[in-house]
C-alpha cells in the first residue's frame, strides 16, 4: 500500500472531528447557542481500523495538549476543547448543532515516512461532520466526512437549575465515513478498506454546557 494510501487511512481513522455540541454555523442561530468550557473529546478505533493500521506498521502517538488514554479497551487519543458554541439539544440528541475546535493532533509513523493533524476544526449538521485541520504545516478543508451516530451514545448531565451552566457527557458515538467520504477515497485510491457502514472510531466527549441568556 502507498505512503498516500497510508496517509489517508490513517487520517480518515484518527481525525477527531466530533464534538458533541459542533453543528452548522449561521449567523442567525450563532447567537442563540451556548458555550462549552472545561471539555474534552476522546477518539477510541475500532478493532478493524486498529488490525489495518498494525497491518502497516503505523504508530499513532499523541501531539500535546492531547494525550494517550489506556485502558483494558485499548488506547484512544483525549484532545482538549479549545472553543465550542451550539446547541446539544439534549432531548433530541441526533438533532444536536454548533461548531467547535480541539487542541493537540495526533501523528503517524509508518515505515516510509509519517505526518502529524493538528488543530482540528469541525462543524455538524443533520448528524454530518466537516471541518478543516492542519497536515504537516498545511490547513485542509473537509467536505462532509464522517456521520455521527448520536442516537447511539449514551448521555449523562450532572444537576443544574435551569439556565445555569450544566455537566454534560456523551459517550461512545460511533463514527461512519460518508458517501463523500468513500468517493474521493475510491477516485483517488481505489477500493477502500471500509463501507459505509463501518465504524471507524468511538468518540466520548465531555464538558459544561452554559446555555444562552434568554
Amino acid at each position: 500500500m502507498s505512503t498516500t494510501r497510508r496517509t489517508v487511512l490513517g487520517a480518515a481513522a484518527a481525525a477527531p472531528l466530533l464534538a458533541q455540541f459542533t453543528g452548522t454555523a449561521s449567523a442567525a442561530a450563532d447567537g442563540k447557542w451556548g458555550t462549552v468550557s472545561d471539555g474534552w473529546v476522546e477518539v477510541r478505533w475500532t478493532g478493524q481500523v486498529r488490525a489495518e493500521l498494525d497491518r502497516l506498521g503505523a504508530v499513532v502517538e499523541a501531539v500535546a495538549p492531547a494525550r494517550l488514554v489506556r485502558d483494558s479497551r485499548g488506547s484512544a487519543v483525549r484532545f482538549p476543547v479549545r472553543f465550542g458554541k451550539g446547541d446539544p439539544s439534549l432531548r433530541r440528541l441526533p438533532e444536536a448543532g454548533g461548531n467547535g475546535a480541539l487542541e493537540g493532533g495526533i501523528a503517524v509513523r509508518t515505515p516510509t515516512g509519517g505526518f502529524r493533524v493538528v488543530n482540528p476544526e469541525s462543524v455538524l449538521r443533520d448528524g454530518v461532520v466537516s471541518g478543516k485541520c492542519t497536515v504537516n504545516g498545511v490547513e485542509v478543508g473537509h467536505r462532509s466526512v464522517f456521520r455521527c451516530g448520536l442516537a447511539e451514545g449514551l448521555l449523562t448531565t450532572g444537576g443544574a437549575p435551569v439556565g445555569q451552566p450544566l455537566a454534560v457527557r456523551i459517550g461512545e458515538v460511533p463514527l461512519r465515513p460518508t458517501p463523500e467520504l468513500l468517493e474521493v477515497y475510491t477516485a483517488t485510491l481505489g477500493a477502500p478498506v471500509f463501507t459505509a457502514d463501518t465504524v471507524l472510531a468511538y468518540v466520548t466527549a465531555e464538558g459544561v454546557y452554559t446555555p444562552p441568556k434568554p
